[in-house]
């Protein structure tokens, strides 16, 4: 399976011929790739963009390719570095290497030479992403797919019965029930799990964003479409496209998609080229499409394209007794991400923690216990790090009970709302993430309590 095209490559050259033929040959081979005359320029888009691999002359002007090398490697930028040398100097192009290039290739050469050395970075790269990738969820997979609840082992069984079918699921469930672990589960146990997993959440995007990202674009199709890029429908070819709040899709993408589940195409935009594709698609919602569809905000046809088998995954209220075990992963998990130690929790906590409806669900839990932890002292969680108290504590030592319940409730909200909005650095979308709520009613919550963004 051929994933050329999710893999771009930056060639750094002042030669403008050399970059032009390079990028001529490296497009027809299938890649994706940007041209820079210099390594400055080269450095100033990847600290706002992502690419796999750099080519770099090493002979240019301005910044050395030494420079730019160790630059990439002290930065993190996760990116192979690719030399190419005159036959002199392959000395320094073995020098290159000491300190973090890939590969180098020798401008004599034939550029089939060129090709292999890519294709098998490409290879390389892939399989070291996907190990990472696996090595991360594995305990999550096991965390979740570990269950007591008999509604959760039907929702894990068709997973298991329709993970190699290839048909199109629609994944229903309210927010942080984990409808993305779920989705990455049926992947990683299909045919296509060496392949991408391509997750995309469909109330991030704006919806003049939202098209490029799924279909992606062509150079000057639009104001600042500086360069062509591949949208996620390529990025997932082979592997599985995961849309998340699908019902957050405005109506006029929504004809789009359509169109590219039922003839397995897309067209970028501005371009007039189809391109075949062979995806997986799984959709997910925390709304109603039934309902959305009556308010006219969702098109049944596509309702129907995309539920060949809906999946309704149960809230965490409803499957408690698996509370224990998800308390323990997250406890051991969340310990060790925050460097810290934890070797008791009170009574009255673990009580709360196995007795609170959780209307985040396992979002919520998380997040909850990722506070615990890091309020912790000395490795013990108190009811104090909870914000409940002790047993036989009264209530009214601590709280104003003048106000009544409903005053209370906005107090604590707006309070809470604060704390996570300054800790998630007024970042709208990571701190609706940690409140289990969309980035569009923490805004609505922004304004409501007049909290300044």
């Amino acid at each position: 399976m051929n994933n050329k095209q999710g893999y771009k490559i930056i060639i750094v050259d002042d030669e403008l011929e050399y970059q032009k033929i390079t990028s001529l040959i490296l497009e027809n081979a299938g890649y994706n790739t940007v041209t820079f005359s210099s390594g400055k320029d080269a450095l100033d888009y990847l600290n706002s963009n992502i690419a796999d691999l750099v080519i770099t002359d090493l002979k240019m002007p301005g910044i050395s390719e030494i420079e730019l090398i160790k630059e990439i490697k002290k930065k993190n930028y996760e990116t192979d570095i690719l030399v190419v040398t005159a036959f002199g100097s392959i000395e320094s192009a073995v020098e290159a290497m000491k300190i973090g290039a890939s590969e180098y290739f020798i401008k004599s050469e034939e550029p089939a030479d060129l090709l292999i050395k890519i294709d098998r970075l490409a290879k390389i790269s892939r399989l070291e992403k996907k190990s990472n990738i696996l090595i991360k969820n594995q305990n999550t997979h096991e965390a979740f797919l570990e269950t007591k609840s008999r509604k959760y082992k039907d929702v894990i069984d068709m997973c298991n019965k329709t993970a190699n079918t290839g048909i199109n699921i629609l994944l229903l469930g309210e927010s942080g029930v984990g409808k993305e672990v779920i989705a990455n589960y049926i992947h990683s146990i299909s045919d296509r799990a060496s392949e991408p997993f391509v997750p995309v959440n469909c109330q991030v995007f704006p919806e003049g964003v939202i098209e490029s990202e799924l279909f992606g674009h062509e150079k000057g199709s639009f104001t600042g479409a500086i360069e062509s890029r591949i949208g996620k429908f390529e990025e997932a070819n082979y592997g599985t496209l995961f849309l998340d709040e699908i019902c957050d899709l405005p109506i006029s993408t929504q004809g789009k998609l359509l169109r590219a589940l039922e003839t397995r195409r897309i067209e970028r935009i501005g371009g007039n080229k189809l391109i075949d594709l062979d995806v997986r698609f799984i959709s997910a919602t925390n709304k109603s499409p039934f309902k959305e569809i009556e308010n006219q905000n969702f098109r049944e046809d596509l309702l129907y394209r995309i539920n060949t088998l809906t999946i309704t995954i149960p809230p965490l209220r409803e499957r408690t007794e698996d509370l224990p075990a998800l308390i323990e992963f997250f406890i051991h998990k969340i310990q060790n991400d925050q460097k810290k130690s934890i070797k008791h929790i009170e009574d009255n906590v673990m009580e709360y923690l196995l007795t609170y409806n959780y209307p985040g669900n396992v979002r919520e839990l998380r997040n909850l216990i990722e506070r615990l932890v890091a309020l912790s002292d000395d490795g013990v969680i108190t009811s104090k790090e909870l914000f409940i108290q002790k047993k036989g504590d009264c209530i009214e030592n601590i709280v104003d009970t003048s106000k009544d319940l409903r005053e209370a409730r906005a107090e604590f909200e707006k309070a809470y709302i604060i704390a996570l909005f300054k800790k998630s650095n007024g970042n709208v979308t990571i701190c609706a993430e940690k409140l289990g709520i969309t980035p569009r009613q923490l805004r609505n919550k922004l304004a409501q309590y007049k909290i300044a963004k």
